[in-house]
């Protein structure tokens, strides 16, 4: 609800800025046509993930790993990871820190073996992760609709950071919790499924959006099909699930509200100090200067108005790119700094499951510079 509050508060805000002139009539026009797709989008994902959820394949998934790890803490984990990542590739960050999080958690849990490694994972990942294609975080999605760039285009550009922003917190997981990881345990049947044609229905939306997702149709349009078809099989199968809850109305009215502020901080030259420090060029150290200075930026403030403020400074995809390294690898160290990192918590304590935002800063502080200085020098090496 605090982040509806604030999000209304920006857009009464961003109103006010209208009629005093400060914020041009085109500009919140341009705006409003540049992010419906966007936040459609993110609406129509988050219905198809809460509803897959409901359905049971996440469980599904992360049971059948137990089982196909054999007692080894250390391959479930592995096979964690593929999973976190490929979930934050093709559903979004916000699907492996709000939804695959709690699944897995609870097979460690039941599986008697600490659930602070796999909870780490879905959290670094979810951010660290969400490199790849548009469709993985919403900046990227503002990235790749600036650009005008195709998903393949923006894979081809972005595929070396990817790789070392997953491969960096994983090697660092690995060192700092190698005790617990190299653990036995013993594996617990898979939970059946409680309605098997919505699970497999279900399940084949999944598999049918993510070609579709990379094919460079608009995603807002597969997206909203596969919601619509998963909301009339509920509607008739589970229609007690369908609650106005399933529509992220709180994220949209916070984006909304950021979105128009950061346009007017913009329109009033508030964000021209930040340009100064983020530098211009695209050689190895004016990359890493910026991708610096958004991280830093993403952990001061979130890495959504970050990356709005930054990105007029991105003057070139490379450039876009190393902001991107910055804002999405490198926001581990604050609570606030990326949202999804918020909502991981919240579940987390829900099931029992403590860690200390101290910690979680202090490991942070180690994984974030490293994922991000090594993620850009990737970028400028692929990309010079």
């Amino acid at each position: 609800m605090r982040i509806a509050i604030i999000g209304a508060v920006l857009i009464a805000c961003g109103i006010a800025a209208a009629a005093g002139g400060v914020l041009p009539v085109e500009a919140v026009e341009a705006l409003a046509l540049r992010s419906a797709p966007i936040l459609g989008f993110v609406v129509a994902m988050t219905v198809v993930a809460e509803l897959a959820a409901e359905a049971g394949v996440f469980r599904a998934i992360a049971h059948r790993l137990a089982v196909l790890a054999r007692g080894r803490v250390i391959v479930l984990w592995l096979l964690v990871v593929v999973l976190a990542t490929a979930a934050t590739v093709f559903l979004s960050l916000d699907t492996t820190a709000v939804l695959l999080t709690p699944v897995v958690v609870a097979v460690a849990a039941h599986a008697r073996f600490s659930p602070i490694p796999f909870a780490l994972t879905t959290v670094w990942l979810a951010n660290t992760g969400s490199l790849l294609l548009p469709v993985s975080n919403l900046t990227n999605l503002l990235a790749a609709e600036r650009l005008g760039v195709h998903p393949g285009d923006f894979a081809a550009l972005m595929w070396a950071p990817a790789l070392v922003a997953v491969l960096v917190p994983v090697i660092l997981l690995f060192v700092l919790r190698r005790r617990e990881l190299l653990a036995r345990y013993e594996p617990e049947a898979p939970i059946p499924v409680r309605d098997r044609p919505l699970f497999a229905i279900a399940a084949s939306v999944l598999v049918a959006l993510v070609p579709l997702l990379v094919s460079g149709i608009p995603v807002w349009i597969p997206a909203t099909a596969a919601a619509a078809v998963l909301l009339v099989v509920f509607a008739v199968r589970r229609p007690a699930v369908l609650r106005p809850a399933l529509v992220p109305w709180q994220l949209v009215v916070f984006v909304c509200g950021l979105f128009l502020a950061m346009q007017a901080a913009h329109e009033l030259g508030l964000t021209g100090a930040l340009g100064i420090a983020a530098g211009t060029g695209e050689s190895p150290v004016e990359l890493l200067r910026l991708a610096g200075v958004a991280a830093v930026s993403g952990n001061a403030i979130d890495n959504l108005p970050a990356y709005l403020a930054l990105e007029p400074f991105a003057e070139s995809p490379v450039r876009t790119a190393a902001l991107l390294v910055g804002v999405n690898a490198g926001v581990l160290i604050t609570p606030w700094a990326s949202l999804a990192t918020l909502l991981w918590h919240q579940r987390l304590v829900s099931m029992g499951v403590e860690i200390s935002w101290g910690r979680f800063a202090a490991l942070g502080l180690v994984v974030a510079p490293l994922t991000v200085g090594l993620a850009t020098l990737a970028l400028a090496v692929t990309a010079g």
